[in-house]
């Protein structure tokens, strides 16, 4: 049996590799989908009741409540094309994990501080951050832990500090693990730990991938989205095969989903025939009530919980669950 496992984790690999290779090649050779605005047709019925990604919707029960608290499961928000959905995805998933009875840990690792705004810290007022956590051994996560509003959930902030840390660990020995070291002792109280990645590949983001379990990736159902999946999916095989062997691809979430265009149609077929279903049921559409959250520093299932949106991240909170 210790002999079979390790062959089924590189054909795993294997297959995410290639399928990144394929969604390349269909774009180098096809090009630009035609972005051309469909309505919808009304009175049509989906074939078969199909889901948006064009698969019939699996059944996902309500997950049970958990008699006790960890150890905590660590995904990784990561893409390095920014403006994706990665911020929006992780405050409402991490929400809405725990409404479920879930608790949470928020990670803000990007510099630009938009985890923190988006639950209401102002991240020029902060004495501490998670850089003080992983640059000064006598700061530890406890120190700078937040509570939030949503119960069950708390935040690591950040600011502009966490940009210097970048070039400051270079010199550091096991500098990959910093993260890591940091999130440890903690890791008991949790159920989940959502790490926000900033929009590049850099050590920090090589952080967050050595010290996760798996990794979601949001995607723009957006052409130019598509072109550096297959980068990302590399660094993410060279992280396991180097820093991090129990890291996966939990799912691809595709966001900014507007089903009324072709465009974002034919972006969605490409997607699910190169990863089949490692791309998760649940489709986040494009809504207006994304950017009226950010100002009010709330996630969307408390500003609007019985919005579409605020559905959507409930959805996709059971599907990681079941995961």
């Amino acid at each position: 049996m210790s002999t079979e496992q390790p062959q089924a984790e590189e054909a795993t690999t294997g297959s995410f590799l290639s399928a990144a290779a394929k969604l390349e090649l269909t774009i180098a050779t096809e090009g630009e989908p035609e972005a051309v605005d469909t309505a919808v047709q009304p009175g049509k019925v989906d074939k078969a009741q199909l889901g948006p990604t064009g698969r019939p919707w699996r059944d996902i029960p309500d997950p049970p409540l958990v008699e006790r608290h960890g150890p905590a499961t660590v995904l990784a928000m990561c893409n390095q094309k920014g403006g994706v959905g990665k911020t929006t995805s992780t405050i409402n998933l991490g929400a809405a994990l725990a409404e479920y009875g879930r608790r949470v840990l928020l990670v803000d690792f990007d510099p630009q501080g938009a985890l923190s705004v988006g639950l209401g810290v102002q991240p020029h007022e902060l004495e501490q951050t998670v850089y003080n956590a992983i640059m000064e051994r006598s700061v530890s996560a406890d120190d700078v832990l937040r509570k939030t509003s949503v119960e069950g959930m708390d935040l690591l902030p950040s600011n502009i500090d966490l940009s210097a840390a970048e070039v400051q660990l270079v010199a550091e020995v096991g500098r990959e693990h910093t993260l890591l070291r940091v999130l440890q002792p903690v890791m008991d109280g949790y159920d989940y730990v959502l790490v926000d990645c900033q929009p590049s590949l850099g050590l920090l983001t090589v952080n967050a991938l050595t010290a996760a379990d798996g990794v979601i990736i949001p995607l723009e159902c957006e052409f130019f989205s598509l072109r550096g999946v297959a980068l990302l999916i590399d660094t993410i095989e060279k992280v396991r095969e180097r820093l991090n062997p129990k890291l996966d691809i939990t799912g691809i979430l595709a966001t900014m989903f507007d089903p009324r265009t072709l465009h974002s149609r034919e972006v969605m077929a490409r997607v699910v025939e190169a990863f089949g279903d490692t791309v998760f049921d649940t489709v986040i559409n494009r809504t207006v009530r994304f950017p009226e959250t950010t100002v009010a520093g709330e996630p969307i299932t408390r500003w609007a919980p019985k919005s579409a949106g605020a559905m959507a991240y409930r959805s996709l909170a059971r599907e990681v669950i079941a995961r």
